[in-house]
C-alpha cells in the first residue's frame, strides 16, 4: 500500500456497530472513513470514489423498505466493477457468505470479536490483489 490514506465507506444501519467499526479504523492513522446508515445514502454518495466499501448484508433496521446488502452490492458493481466490497453479517451461515460471492463481494466477514482484525488483514489483501491484477493485465497486453 502506499502512503496515502485510504477511504473506506462504512454501511451499516446498526449505528451502534457502525460507531464502533468507526472509532477501530480512524485509531489507525491510515484511513479516511464515511459513514452511511442506508446504502441509499452510500449509493448517492459514490462519487467521492472510495477505495473499499464495508457494507451490511441487512440494511432495513432503520427502513424495512430499504434496500438490502446485495441489491446495493449489485448498485456498486453496476457503478464501478473495480470498488471492493467487503459484505458483513451477523449471519454466519455458508450459503450467504456464497452468494455475497456470486454477486462479486471480495470477501464476507462475519460480526464477531475477530470482524474488525480480519477486516484490517482483508484491506491489505484488497491491495495486494489489486497491483497483481494490474501488473497481469500488463503482462498480457504485451504478450
Amino acid at each position: 500500500m502506499n502512503k496515502e490514506k485510504i477511504k473506506i465507506f462504512l454501511v451499516d444501519d446498526d449505528a451502534v456497530y457502525l460507531r464502533l467499526l468507526k472509532i477501530e479504523f480512524l485509531e489507525q492513522d491510515s484511513f479516511v472513513i464515511e459513514t452511511y446508515a442506508t446504502g441509499e445514502l452510500c449509493l448517492a454518495n459514490l462519487e467521492h470514489s472510495p477505495d473499499v466499501i464495508i457494507l451490511d448484508y441487512e440494511l432495513n433496521g432503520i427502513d424495512k423498505k430499504a434496500m438490502n446488502g446485495i441489491d446495493i452490492l449489485d448498485r456498486i458493481k453496476a457503478y464501478s466493477s473495480k470498488i471492493p466490497v467487503v459484505m458483513l453479517s451477523s449471519q454466519d451461515k455458508i450459503e450467504v457468505a456464497v452468494n455475497c460471492m456470486h454477486h462479486k463481494a471480495f470477501d464476507y466477514v462475519v460480526k464477531s470479536e475477530t470482524a474488525f482484525y480480519r477486516l484490517r488483514k482483508i484491506i491489505p489483501a484488497i491491495f495486494r490483489f489489486k497491483k497483481m491484477e494490474k501488473q497481469l493485465n500488463w503482462y498480457m497486453e504485451r504478450s
